[in-house]
């Protein structure tokens, strides 16, 4: 679908906060979704912090991480690089005692808090308000399902090519599952719970 909204950009978007250009360029420049996306990560990811300190707080280590590890993925697909590089770091040193994951947990809710601002800048600035009605799956072609039926095979085998073939392929592929369903799809595979992913892609395929 074609935009006739001005485009974004990465100077409006809070510089090294969010690079909106990575963003785009990871969605073959589909603005729309890109969209799209932005908005289901403000829905779902600024308490992300606060969840890992709890399970840390919680004794909970390996929850902590699977909330960092998918905090992380989320990020790098929108182009929040610091978010990114940070949830990284702190992604290693869940395992560790309170000293090792304090800092970098502060740092993290910290710039969490910057990138849910600068989104809700970038969605303000939205006045077509594209995200109310795009979020719904189109009709699958015969090409599209060709994908959706290889991406299926890769991660019945758990082949980590999956998740080239999901970053390669978001556009068409969040246009015929749904932005939600993709994300969910994604997540699962970018933790590589597999098992998961395929779950969640063959429902979507089935309905």
């Amino acid at each position: 679908m074609t935009s006739t909204s001005p485009p974004l950009s990465p100077t409006a978007a809070g510089g090294h906060i969010l690079q909106v250009e990575t963003g785009l360029q990871q969605l073959m420049g589909d603005r729309d979704l890109y969209l799209q996306i932005l908005r289901r990560f403000l829905q779902r990811y600024p308490g992300s912090g606060c969840d890992a300190r709890k399970a840390l707080n919680d004794n909970e280590p390996g929850h902590a991480q699977r909330i960092i590890h998918t905090l992380k993925g989320a990020a790098g697909m929108i182009g929040a690089q610091q978010v990114y590089l940070l949830a990284a770091q702190l992604e290693t040193l869940c395992a560790g005692p309170d000293h090792a994951w304090s800092a970098p947990l502060a740092q993290l809710e910290q710039a969490l808090r910057a990138l849910t601002a600068v989104i809700g800048e970038v969605l303000a600035g939205d006045p077509g308000q594209l995200l109310a009605g795009d979020a719904r799956a189109v009709p699958v072609v015969p090409e599209t399902r060709m994908l959706l039926q290889h991406l299926a095979r890769l991660l019945d085998e758990g082949d980590g090519a999956a998740i080239d073939v999901l970053e390669q392929s978001a556009t068409v592929l969040a246009a015929s599952l749904g932005v939600e369903v993709f994300q969910e799809v994604t997540e699962a595979a970018h933790q590589f719970d597999f098992e998961a992913a395929l779950a969640t892609l063959q429902a979507a395929i089935r309905d």
